[in-house]
């Protein structure tokens, strides 16, 4: 995978970074954001593929981009299809550091060392190309506009920022009240965007954790999940 090109996990990090504090959005629900863009872009590549609310690996061959090869190499090793909202809620301890490390290694973002009340060191990071930022918030905004995705690439990414809940980030107020709600219904133009990201809002209301209940009960429990709404999403 060439360079010519960002990833939407490096899409998502930057979208999320404040450029005026350095630091990122929702970086609890972001790691989780994370690890669902890296299944879109290995689904976009070719590597995997939805098996109904499964990933399944289809073509293990290495992408080039190292953190994307990590996670496919990690997939091809559970031998059978996963759960979207198992690998999401599984172990990802570091995954947002390692991407902004990647992101200074690509000369993508630079690092500001500081001091948190003047002892603790902190790390801030600076978009290094403003224009690059601009071009991303402004493919959201057109999408939000229009009520349409430009590409498949946008409608992931339009569905994570929703799930990760960067709406208020990025539309804050009461002002921002009709876009964050345009944000929300532009998941469904996406199949595995749209997948991806109802697997992240499930790790977050818990629904990870009641995986190994029988079927039915599983399906009763996502059912009591406050403010959940139940969408289909068809896979072609």
């Amino acid at each position: 995978m060439g360079r010519s090109r960002r990833t939407i996990p490096e899409e998502l990090l930057l979208l999320a970074l404040d450029p005026t504090t350095g630091t990122t959005a929702q970086p609890q629900s972001l790691d989780l954001g994370l690890a669902g863009a890296q299944l879109v872009e290995l689904a976009l590549a070719g590597r995997i593929a939805p098996d109904g609310d499964r990933i399944a690996v289809v073509h293990p061959r290495p992408t080039g981009d190292p953190t994307l090869d990590s996670a496919l190499e990690l997939l091809r090793r559970r031998g059978s299809p996963v759960r979207a909202v198992a690998w999401i809620g599984g172990p990802r301890l570091g995954l947002r550091q390692t991407y902004l490390a990647h992101l200074e290694r690509c000369d993508m973002v630079h690092a500001v060392p500081g001091q948190l009340c003047g002892v603790l060191p902190t790390t801030r990071y600076q978009a290094t190309d403003s224009a690059v930022s601009r071009e991303i918030r402004a493919r959201l905004d057109s999408a939000i506009r229009t009520g349409m995705p430009s590409d498949p690439r946008t409608a992931a990414l339009a569905a994570l920022a929703h799930a990760v809940g960067l709406g208020k980030h990025l539309y804050p107020g009461n002002e921002g009240r009709s876009s964050r709600a345009r944000l929300r219904d532009l998941v469904r133009y996406d199949p595995m965007g749209g997948l991806v990201a109802h697997a992240v809002i499930d790790v977050q209301n818990g629904v990870a954790v009641q995986q190994r209940r029988a079927p039915g009960q599983d399906q009763q429990a996502r059912s009591a999940v406050p403010g959940r709404k139940t969408v289909r999403v068809s896979v072609h």
